[in-house]
């Protein structure tokens, strides 16, 4: 069973950048897909970022796309999101999400309850 430990959240003023780190343990990160989610105070949690297994695809919410870049490292079980010109509109605490059940396409990137195994969460908060 994989499990994930995000990294990297802090303090950030707006227009900075951060990269958030999920460690993943387990034999079978390397053949899962991975996503991040985040939620913000009082709203419900949302998809941000996707990655297949190979790294060849990936996917963005159009809030993040052209500021966020999801990359992961499978030599090393870590996948990242790199956050560019970040907004206070970006705070949130933020999930990484292993899928590894083999699922194949990639309509389902988007969708949190496809995943079946998520860390504990790395809050970011950006200061304006």
């Amino acid at each position: 069973q994989v499990q994930l430990v995000e990294s990297g959240g802090g303090l950030v003023q707006a227009g900075g950048s951060r990269r958030l780190s999920c460690a993943a343990s387990g034999r079978t990160f390397r053949s899962a897909a991975m996503g991040w989610f985040r939620q913000a105070p009082g709203k419900e949690q949302e998809f941000v970022a996707a990655i297949a297994w190979s790294g060849r695809t990936t996917d963005y919410a159009d809030s993040v796309k052209g500021r966020f870049t999801i990359s992961r490292d499978n030599a090393n079980d870590t996948v990242y999101l790199q956050m560019n010109r970040l907004t206070p509109e970006d705070t949130a605490v933020y999930y990484c999400a292993a899928e590894t059940r083999l699922r194949l396409g990639t309509s389902w990137y988007r969708d949190k309850y496809e995943y079946d195994v998520w860390g504990q969460g790395t809050q970011v908060t950006i200061s304006s």
